[in-house]
């Protein structure tokens, strides 16, 4: 039994990344969501809710961890989010191991990162899947979210590496910019490529 080919999807904010993501899932693909992880980690009874509290006092309660207590304690303090990363990441790295282990007789498999070129996550997979939109669409989508203002996805977007050089790196671009229908053929389409370039008819 071979080792699945890895396929890293990532995508700036308000690209669809997630809702791209779902359209594999619903095509048999195993998806990883490394946020969705590190939601359920931080949640009520969340086992890295301990040694965040720990580390940051006052930035959890019953229900977890809370993002805007803990935000406020590391927002613009590189030092104070490197020691949240410490102890996020590793946690993150063995579920993601852990995902890898039961889906390890599958042709391929998405890992769904979206800070994968900022994080040097792109080392680590097999091929890269990029979702993108023209710009104004992102802008549209981002702008329409609750609690959002043009200088929060300023100061967001300089955060990531520009959408025009996540294009250029992908191996595969999927495009939001169109209907859901189309975006999901294009998602497919991959799906069938990635198949016959791996040699296997077996199903997902």
């Amino acid at each position: 039994m071979t080792k699945p080919l890895i396929i890293g999807l990532t995508g700036s904010i308000g690209m669809g990344k997630s809702t791209v993501a779902a359209m594999f899932e619903a095509a048999g693909v195993p998806v990883f969501d490394a946020d969705a992880e590190v939601r359920a980690m931080q949640g009520p009874g969340g086992e890295l809710v301990p040694a965040i509290e720990s580390e940051f006092p006052g930035s959890t309660d019953e229900n977890g961890v809370l993002r805007d207590h803990l935000g406020k304690q590391v927002f613009g303090d590189k030092e104070a989010l490197a020691r949240l990363e410490a102890i996020v990441h590793p946690a993150v790295a063995a579920k993601r191991e852990a995902f890898l282990i039961e889906h390890f007789g599958a042709p391929f498999v998405v890992f769904d990162i979206p800070l994968l070129f900022e994080k040097g996550g792109h080392a680590a997979v097999d091929r890269i899947v990029v979702v993108s939109a023209p710009s104004e669409v992102q802008r549209k989508r981002v702008l329409a979210r609750p609690d959002m203002t043009p200088e929060k996805f300023a100061h967001i977007l300089s955060l990531q590496t520009p959408d025009a050089e996540k294009r250029e790196r992908a191996h595969h671009i999927i495009d939001t910019g169109q209907s859901l229908a189309e975006t999901e053929d294009e998602v497919i389409d991959l799906i069938a490529l990635l198949r016959a370039e791996i040699g296997s008819q077996d199903p997902l």
